[in-house]
This record gives C-alpha cells, structure tokens and sequence, in this order.
C-alpha cells in the first residue's frame, strides 16, 4: 500500500519563515537576491541587531495583505519564534521588488509607534461634498504609539456634516483606548475644499501667463509698426546735414 507524499504546510498568515546570515554589505545582499532571498535585520531595545534571510515570495505576499507596518509578525529565526513589527521596507527603484525589510522585536510592556491607515466614512452625509465640494485626505497615515496588542486596524474619520471649507483635525477623532498620536500638537487629518475655490486660484495663473506671451509680440509690433500705421518721423540729426548741402549749393551757384 503506497500513501501520498504529506504536503508542505504554508506558514498561518503573519508568519514568516527565516534564517541568520552572516554575509554583509551590497556583495552577499545580492547573492540573496539572486537565491530568491530578501535580507532583513530584526533589531529592539535590549539585545544585538539579527540579520536574517527571508523567502521573497512569502514577504511579498505578507505586504500585499495590506497593513504591512501596522500589524504584529510572527518571524521563525532558525525554528526560533519571534514577535515583530514591520518598521522599513524598501524597494527596487524599477521593478518595484522588495529588496529588504526592517523589523523592530516587540518587547512585553514596550509601546511601540506605529503607522495605522486612516478610514474616512461619512461622505455621503457631507453638506459640502454634496453641494460638489472635493474630499482632500491630507493623512492617509498617522502614526500613534500604544502597546504593540492595542494597535487598531484603522482610525474611522467622519466628515459628516462638514461643509465647503471644513476640516477634521486629530483632536476631533476619538482614539481607542491607549492609543495616542505621536504628533502633538492638533494636525488636520482631512478638509472639504470647494471646486469654485480652486478654479478661481487657477485663472490668475492663466491669465499672468497670457499676458507674458503676449508682451514680446507687443514689443515687435512696436518696433516694425502696425500695418496701414503713418511712418515715424526721421531723426532731426539727420535732416540737418542734408539741409546743410542745400545752402551751401546756393551759394556756389551765387559766386
């Protein structure tokens, strides 16, 4: 009696596989690359960075999961569990691969600062937008700090009621529970901007340019004349010698 071969379990989603490195510099990080390897390094408050080596596919598919820098990874280093947070991910300038990933170890009791995305709701009850005003997300990201099993999902911005005009700052947004922004002071998450307002900024632009194009043909117009336009005098300077030659004409012929 034959069984079929046990099939290779994939990782439970946020987890990824790893290992140590020892090669360093631009030299080894391609040689990963080549292999199908993204480097990594795993660094925290207490203890020395680790560089590691991760599966390309299995990182790019943990990003396209979305919330890549504001959701808690699990990395198995060596068959060793860790729990980390994405902190940096950089890509190829051209082909847009990822080319190597920071993660920042969570430590029991260690608030951790985190890029959650920004949610708007309300728009379908917004006196502005409905009068055709424009929706202008100015933070599609905030960062807060909190304790790494209180990062929310999302923070919800309602622009309910808001009309041309408003805006929604941060200390207009209820946070969760322990969870407050990194930035201080109160910042605008989010305005309604009207179309009016923004096409009347853009005319005295058009019209500065069109008169710019328009002077130097002023200036040629000027210095050939206009058609049909009576010719310019000529100079005084020069009608004097010819009047002079004229005189002394007269007198030649009087002698």
């Amino acid at each position: 009696m034959t069984t079929a071969p046990a099939k290779k379990e994939k990782p439970a989603a946020g987890t990824l596989q790893a290992t140590t490195r020892a090669g360093h510099g631009k030299g080894a990080a391609r040689a990963l690359r080549r292999e199908g390897k993204v480097p990594g390094i795993i660094y925290g408050k207490s203890g020395a960075p680790v560089s590691i080596a991760l599966t390309l596919k299995d990182v790019a598919m943990e990003y396209a999961r979305g919330r890549f820098r504001s959701r808690l990874i699990d990395i198995a280093v060596d068959g060793k569990a860790v729990k980390a947070l994405p902190k940096d991910v950089q890509f190829h300038p051209v082909t847009d691969v990822i080319e190597h990933v920071d993660f920042m170890k969570i430590e029991p009791g260690v608030p951790v600062h985190v890029m959650v995305p920004v949610k708007m709701t309300g728009q379908d009850k917004s006196p502005g937008l409905k009068r055709g005003g424009v929706l202008n997300v100015v933070r599609h990201e905030i960062e807060f700090i909190c304790a790494p099993e209180a990062i929310p999902m999302h923070i919800e911005v309602d622009v309910a009621g808001l009309e041309i005009g408003g805006s929604v700052h941060i200390n207009n947004i209820t946070l969760p529970a322990g969870v407050m922004p990194a930035i201080k002071r109160n910042f605008t998450v989010a305005t309604v901007a009207g179309r009016k307002a923004e096409e009347e900024e853009v005319k005295p632009v058009v019209a500065a340019a069109e008169g710019a194009a328009a002077a130097p043909g002023a200036e040629g117009a000027a210095a050939t004349g206009a058609p049909g336009a009576a010719p310019a005098a000529a100079p005084a300077a020069s009608a004097a010698p010819a009047a002079g030659g004229k005189d002394a004409g007269k007198k030649e012929g009087k002698k």
